[in-house]
């Protein structure tokens, strides 16, 4: 995975490049047979147009150059096949790209403020729609409206405007828990995920008895520590008989301490003292890559912090990795171990765009061709953002698709705060974990600036 900042120019203006108003990968072509009849080639071509249809009103004839700056690098060699493939429908469209994690937050809001506003930008959906509405082009008529998921769609809207229009699109849906080692699961004696907290404790003297690495935990990275704490938010909103979302509006708003749920205070302390106890020798110096490398090396038993995004790159490492995944055991209620599903990452496209129709172009082509509609599965290997029966092959995405199905999946809480807000909570748990501040302060702190943050907007 890439740590530092990836910047990849692709420019659309490849040598030979033949093909016009074609969405799938390039492909050879022949000279046409002089035994055709021009009636026969007539008849060709408009069977190729039809074929074609949705993918030639999704280009118009729009030049010139798309900014695209974006979060989630793990996604990087696929956006740039991605690019690449529209390289051969639009060639005279050039798509600079450039990604990073750390910080995106901070480096997207200084662009903004500079009055250097990518044409197409990342952000957390749900709340931060809002954050970015005033820079954000709604998409509501566009296109790409009549593939997307209705459910993506609606983490799209914007609350500021009652709940309307669509202000972005996702590259995935997603599934969000623990991945684990079933072939360690097994050669230990856990024939039973853990689901409750008492079980997982004594799941991971188990592995830790014969000889591996109960856990891996990226704390080294901020936002792992929001994919984490997100289910515990999801069973203390479910203790006190409120929503999610309500239970983050009164932290916003200063009416909620983290000592008033047990869930928090108690048991998300507890699970991050415990996965220090049972994981990485240096757990504030382990990042996505480190995770990866120890999972898929057969060493540890669970990753924390992760999700569907993660699968393909272990299995580059280790092919023969067996891969399960279920939730986070988050009290002694087995009900409450679940899985998260939804779309928690908005791309937005610039209003204010000098090239706003070849941006257009670009996203409903990614939305509705068939190169673009197959990429999710086939390149990304993610869950489709898109109205699709596609099945996957990757194994989170097929385990996290039945337990949804079983036990319905927790709530998106991630998406009912801003980045800004999860990055500090990311650090202030870092010190946490770093012995430098105590539990109480790092509640207090946690209280402080969740206020502070989002309860200003």
């Amino acid at each position: 995975m890439k740590k530092k900042i990836v910047a990849m120019i692709m420019s659309a203006a490849m040598a030979g490049a033949a093909l016009s108003g074609c969405a799938a990968m390039p492909a050879a072509t022949a000279p046409a047979s002089d035994a055709s009849t021009e009636e026969s080639a007539k008849a060709e071509d408009t069977e190729a147009a039809d074929g074609e249809e949705a993918e030639e009103t999704a280009v118009s004839d729009a030049s010139g150059e798309i900014y695209m700056f974006i979060s989630s690098p793990e996604y990087a060699d696929a956006i740039t096949e991605l690019i690449d493939a529209y390289s051969e429908v639009a060639p005279n469209v050039t798509i600079n790209y450039e990604t990073t994690q750390n910080d995106y937050p901070t480096l997207l809001k200084a662009k903004l403020n500079s009055g250097e506003v990518p044409d197409i930008f990342s952000s957390t959906s749900g709340k931060e729609i809002d954050t970015y509405l005033e820079y954000s082009y709604d998409l509501s008529n566009e296109p790409l409206m009549e593939t997307i998921d209705p459910s993506v769609a609606a983490a799209m809207s914007s609350t500021a405007n009652g709940g309307t229009g669509c202000y972005g699109i996702a590259i995935k849906g997603n599934y969000f828990g623990v991945l684990y080692n079933k072939d360690i699961f097994e050669e230990v004696g856990i024939t039973e995920y853990p689901e409750t907290v008492t079980a997982m404790k004594e799941a991971c003297e188990k592995i830790e008895a014969a000889g591996y690495k109960p856990f891996t935990t990226g704390f080294a990275e901020w936002w792992v520590f929001k994919h984490c704490y997100q289910s515990f938010v999801n069973a203390a909103a479910d203790g006190a008989g409120i929503s999610t979302a309500e239970l983050v509006q009164k932290f916003e708003k200063g009416e909620a301490k983290v000592s008033d749920y047990p869930e928090l205070y108690n048991n998300f302390f507890d699970f991050l003292d415990m996965a220090v106890k049972y994981g990485d020798e240096k757990p504030l110096e382990t990042d996505l890559a480190a995770e990866e490398a120890a999972f898929a090396s057969g060493k540890v038993a669970m990753v924390l912090g992760q999700g569907a995004w993660i699968e393909a790159d272990c299995l580059a490492i280790n092919p023969d990795l067996n891969i399960g995944f279920q939730g986070y055991a988050v009290t002694d209620d087995a009900a409450q171990c679940k899985v998260i599903s939804g779309s928690d990452q908005a791309l937005h496209v610039a209003k204010d765009s000098e090239n706003l129709q070849a941006v257009l172009d670009f996203v409903n082509w990614w939305y509705t061709s068939d190169y673009g509609k197959a990429w999710f599965n086939d390149v990304a290997g993610v869950v489709p953002p898109i109205i699709s029966d596609a099945e996957s092959e990757f194994e989170v995405i097929k385990q996290g698709s039945a337990l949804s199905a079983q036990k319905g999946s927790g709530a998106l809480a991630i998406c009912y705060s801003t980045d800004s807000w999860h990055q500090t909570c990311g650090q202030i748990l870092q010190s946490y974990l770093a012995g430098e501040i105590d539990k109480d302060a790092a509640c207090a702190q946690i209280e402080e600036q969740w206020a502070a943050i989002d309860g200003a907007q």
